[in-house]
């Protein structure tokens, strides 16, 4: 997708899996020659050809058909690939993992073991260092989150991070902090990376929520380095759900007003960090839009009124 690339997105590769695979998660090469992607058992490699250049099956076989979703992605610089692991909920008698694999050969370069029972994860990878960072869901128990990077010596060292009820949302554009999201939904908060630190929090009251009828959505991002988009949601007097984007500036940790953008569900808007966003329901084809034209609404805690 290029930099001046806005409406409605044309796919730029297309890939199809072997047959019988079911996909779960997949990443293409920037170079988009080559897809990865997961399944129930396995992760696999192909090129845009559809040739197979390595796979690696989950052992043992797991007959368990929901309630884990493995996940992958690609280093910053395409030379590897870290694969995450729901061994427990799978069912294979251990716990976690999360692996890395080389991307050209699928050879194991390092692995670590996990205390976690999670359903699913998400990569995020570092925009400048390369560093990749993985949320663990655990359903009602919370959500871990850890990082990797590779040592000057070669080594990965792997660090997690002292919270098991924060959901990591987006890094930004700069590496230099991160989003999370209580895992309870009470309020979002800013992190400097990587250290974790905390720089400020914004509870619901902090965008004149009343806190028993609304929450922070597990969604939003990076509009670009100096703004945050943090979505509020709940439901109406008439139980209708409804959700409403809005701006925070990050340098000051305050909020800046509502963000109106077109979306049938909170999920569907993804921030780009360089003043863009996509949207579009899984399956649809992706829209890019620019800020330029979407201003925000300028209000206050006093007046906002609940829906």
């Amino acid at each position: 997708m290029g930099t001046g690339v806005y409406g409605t997105l044309e796919p730029a590769a297309m890939f199809q899996p072997r047959d019988g695979d079911e996909v779960v998660a997949s990443v293409v090469r920037q170079d988009l020659e080559r897809v990865v992607y997961t399944t129930l058992n396995g992760v696999v490699c192909l090129t845009r050809a559809g040739d197979l250049m390595w796979a690696a099956d989950f052992e043992p076989h797991s007959d368990v058909r929901h309630g884990h979703r493995p996940g992958c992605a690609l280093s910053l610089d395409d030379r590897t690939v870290w694969v995450y692991r729901p061994d427990a909920m799978a069912g294979r008698g251990g716990g976690d993992q999360w692996v890395v694999h080389d991307a050209d050969s699928g050879v194991v370069l390092a692995r670590r073991e996990l205390e976690t029972v999670g359903h699913g994860a998400f990569h995020h990878v570092h925009p400048v260092d390369g560093s990749v960072y993985l949320d663990i869901g655990e359903g009602q128990e919370g959500s871990v989150i850890l990082r990797g990077t590779a040592g000057a010596d070669g080594e990965t060292e792997f660090v997690t991070y002292p919270w098991s009820d924060r959901c990591l949302i987006d890094l930004a554009p700069s590496g230099q902090q991160f989003m999370t999201v209580d895992h309870g939904q009470a309020d979002v908060a800013f992190h400097d990376n990587p250290s974790g630190d905390v720089l400020f929090t914004l509870s619901v009251e902090a965008f004149g929520y009343e806190p028993e009828e609304t929450f922070v959505e597990w969604s939003g991002g990076y509009l670009t380095e100096d703004t945050a988009i943090v979505t509020l949601g709940g439901e109406s007097q008439d139980e209708d759900e409804w959700f409403r984007y809005h701006l925070v500036d990050v340098r000051t940790g305050t909020p800046r007003g509502e963000f109106t953008v077109e979306a049938s569900n909170p999920y569907e808007l993804v921030p780009l960090g360089d003043g863009s966003w996509l949207t579009g329901v899984p399956g649809s084809v992706p829209v890019r839009r620019s800020s330029d034209s979407h201003p925000a609404v300028p209000t206050s805690p006093g007046e906002r009124q609940q829906p």
